[in-house]
């Protein structure tokens, strides 16, 4: 059986029937869920688990065969497929990562300015003296660092399922043979990461299947194999290397975790106040960019909303500038939301405006 294939991106006759498709990954041994129409994200929660907020693990959904709660309600039993897309037709399919064994290579394309230099390729120096015109996107970064380990560019892997993204990006799948459980990442966060634009997809997280249509287009396979292929031994290791392990902690490596050049000249305190300031802006960053991989209705806004709060009482206390906040929450939200700049802006503004009325000092003495 091969992969279905669509090409355009309106439902016509190229296009795969949407149950086809569920049916095609469950049949590989990909556990699937669904995708709001339109939409790459999941459906909403039932009305019942939006009204009481709680773990997926303690959620009875799932197990009567409800789509409640993203990748963490998928499932291989056709029978509840057909039923799920009997209710909906027009629902996308999500695979969930883990549970089907893959590891998802998610190279953007999107246009911004290029990040400090220790974060184009996170642990990897970049020197003055190395010239990055032309630098401009996943595709760009993901060759320099197979080209630095000696290998092959995976974007050009034609052994392996390459799925071409509505946006022009790339979903390049392979199989986690050797069971290592790896962690998703996004490549513009400021914690884990493989490289600048990016992403990976694994334990904790979905990948849109092949042949899916959104409002975008169509998540069309490319020319080469229909299936993925084990993960290249080289990658493997660049994923333990930057901390993609899960459950093995003693294996993992360190992995710097700066903010980025434009944040960091705009920190002022001094001593420990400016490394706290950086701590804090990490960690709000990336509660915002985790929610790539989380469902619809999961929180982002609350999210996004709670890290503008924070980052504008760092403003108002001096750590930082109010345009360096205002663009790092932005390339924040984008990487959760690519299509929702107009709301996440205004989310931004009424969070930073807010969050200047309570200044937050962190590790310097006031005034």
């Amino acid at each position: 059986m091969t992969a279905p294939q669509a090409v355009g991106s309106d439902r016509t006759g190229n296009q795969p029937d949407a149950l086809a498709v569920a049916r095609w990954c469950a049949a590989q041994g990909w556990p699937v869920h669904p995708l709001a129409p339109g939409r790459k994200t999941p459906p909403a929660n039932c009305a019942l688990c939006q009204e009481s907020p709680h773990s997926p693990t303690e959620c009875a959904c799932p197990r009567l065969g409800r789509w409640c709660h993203g990748f963490h309600a998928a499932t291989l039993d056709q029978d509840v497929l057909t039923g799920w897309w009997q209710t909906n037709p027009d629902f996308g399919t999500g695979v969930a990562c883990g549970p089907a064994g893959l590891v998802v290579i998610d190279v953007d394309s999107h246009p911004g300015p290029v990040p400090a230099r220790d974060r184009i390729l996170p642990g990897i120096p970049i020197h003055e003296h190395v010239d990055l015109d032309g630098l401009e996107n996943g595709y760009h970064t993901l060759a320099l660092l197979a080209a630095l380990r000696s290998s092959p560019a995976p974007t050009e892997d034609t052994s392996t399922l390459r799925v071409r993204t509505p946006s022009g990006g790339l979903h390049i799948w392979y199989l986690d043979d050797d069971h290592h459980r790896f962690t998703c990442s996004t490549g513009s966060s400021t914690g884990r990461a493989l490289a600048w634009q990016v992403d990976v997809r694994a334990h904790g997280g979905y990948i849109v299947a092949p042949g899916t249509t959104t409002s975008a287009g169509t998540y069309t396979v490319l020319p080469g194999a229909r299936m993925p292929a084990p993960l290249p031994r080289w990658l493997a290791e660049e994923l333990v290397r930057t901390g993609h392990l899960k459950d093995r902690p003693e294996s993992r490596q360190p992995v710097p975790s700066p903010v980025p050049d434009r944040a960091r000249q705009a920190v002022v305190a001094a001593g420990g106040g400016r490394r706290g300031a950086e701590r804090v802006l990490d960690t709000v960053l990336q509660d915002v960019t985790d929610c790539a991989t989380s469902s619809e209705g999961a929180g982002f806004t609350g999210k996004l909303n709670r890290a503008a709060y924070t980052v504008g009482g760092l403003v108002s206390a001096g750590h930082l500038t109010h345009g360096a906040a205002e663009q790092l929450l932005l390339d924040a939200a984008r990487t959760a939301r690519p299509a929702q700049d107009r709301q996440s802006s205004a989310v931004i503004r009424s969070g930073l405006a807010a969050g200047a009325r309570q200044p937050l000092y962190v590790g310097k003495a006031r005034g």
